[in-house]
């Protein structure tokens, strides 16, 4: 064999091997045939999802089934109904995602909740937390049976495993922001990112609302719709009830020994006032863009001394279960109104993972403020 036919033949292996990789790059519906979609500027708005509360996405319904998901602040993303093609002349600014949707990379851990309730934690494949990271059981069970794979944290992801299982849909956090390089080469694969913004919605119900784009995107709209009302009618049933009006500190303590507690703006807060109570720190605000501020422990003892009720976080700092181990992070606890009189709870660990209970936990609360039916809480256990 001559050289001249050596290398053509060396080339034509080397394109081959390249186009089987692009072939992979370009999610899990990359390699199939699809026809040429329709020009873009054909396309017509046939409606919009309702959204009540959120602030930080909207859903419009294209013509000829094509669906428009819009995050202001990361992005556009369209939604290819299956069978059919990217639209032509698509502007460069919207990132396209082919349905079905079925091989998801979720690194955003608190999103994987909106996928238990719609039924469609198989639609994930990949996740960024290990089976012991998760406090989800289907989440966990499904790692255990190997359905669901590790495929590295978000700021260090297994490309070579996201590849060779045809990732179709990477969904990330906004700790992304830290590692912007990850998502650009997730892009430059051909593999669309999604940026998870729930936890900056103002409203805790807009926070809840977030199912909506979870359901656009497995196609699970109506189901979304229904979930969503069930939740937020039994919310504003609650709300029509008596207020209490007792006094609510909602804080942890730091290992520095500072205390944090949320903004009065904050969503916790609001679901406190809805469950019919008054925060105690009333007019707080840092002027950062962080929902939370530290302060002294004896600022905290000003503020909090006389709140009828105490609520310690655990989603940083760990559960506690006793008034001990409250005392134990500062013998000032001993002077609380709430600790004297008993009236001190703790929030699970699953808390953060579990967005589509923001209805149960203002139950909680609305039950600890109450004093009736404590012995049916989800989210909150009392420290004795």
């Amino acid at each position: 064999m001559n050289r001249g036919r050596i290398i053509r033949i060396s080339a034509l292996i080397l394109c081959a091997a390249f186009c089987v990789l692009s072939a992979a790059c370009g999610g899990a519906n990359a390699a199939e045939t699809r026809p040429a979609g329709p020009e873009w500027d054909t396309l017509r708005t046939v409606s919009e999802t309702s959204v009540r509360y959120a602030t930080e996405f909207s859903i419009t319904q294209l013509s000829d089934g094509y669906e428009m998901i819009e995050i202001p602040a990361t992005g556009k993303l369209l939604l290819v109904p299956e069978g059919k093609g990217k639209p032509l002349n698509l502007p460069d600014d919207v990132a396209v995602l082919y349905r079905p949707v079925d091989r998801i990379y979720l690194a955003a851990t608190s999103a994987m909740d909106f996928f238990r309730a719609l039924d469609g934690v198989s639609a994930v494949r990949l996740s960024g937390a290990k089976a012991d990271g998760w406090t989800i059981d289907e989440a966990r069970e499904a790692m255990e049976r190997g359905e669901m794979l590790f495929a590295g944290k978000y700021s260090a992801p297994d490309f070579e495993l996201i590849l060779s299982e045809r990732c179709d849909l990477a969904i990330e956090s906004t700790m992304i922001y830290h590692s912007p390089a990850i998502s650009e080469k997730l892009e430059d694969y051909g593999i669309p990112v999604l940026i998870e913004r729930s936890s900056y919605e103002q409203d805790p119900l807009g926070r809840m609302e977030w199912i909506k784009v979870y359901g656009a995107i497995l196609g699970k709209e109506e189901t979304a719709e229904a979930l969503f009302d069930a939740e937020v009618s039994e919310i504003e049933t609650i709300g029509d009830m008596e207020k209490s009006g007792k006094t609510v500190a909602f804080f942890y303590v730091t290992g520095a020994g500072a205390v944090n507690v949320r903004k009065s703006e904050d969503y916790v807060v609001k679901m406190i006032e809805t469950a019919g109570g008054t925060y105690a720190f009333s007019g707080l605000d840092s002027g950062s863009a962080l929902s939370t501020v530290n302060m002294t422990m004896e600022s905290f003892y000003t503020g909090a001394k006389d709140a009828d009720v105490l609520i310690y976080n655990s989603t940083i700092d760990g559960e506690i279960y006793t008034l001990s181990e409250l005392i134990d992070k500062s013998p000032l606890f001993r002077e609380f109104k709430a600790v004297k009189t008993g009236d001190v709870w703790c929030t699970g660990k699953n808390l953060f993972q579990e967005p589509m209970g923001i209805g149960k936990l203002i139950g909680d609360f609305y039950r600890v403020l109450s004093g009736e039916g404590t012995d049916e809480l989800v989210y909150l256990h009392k420290l004795n």
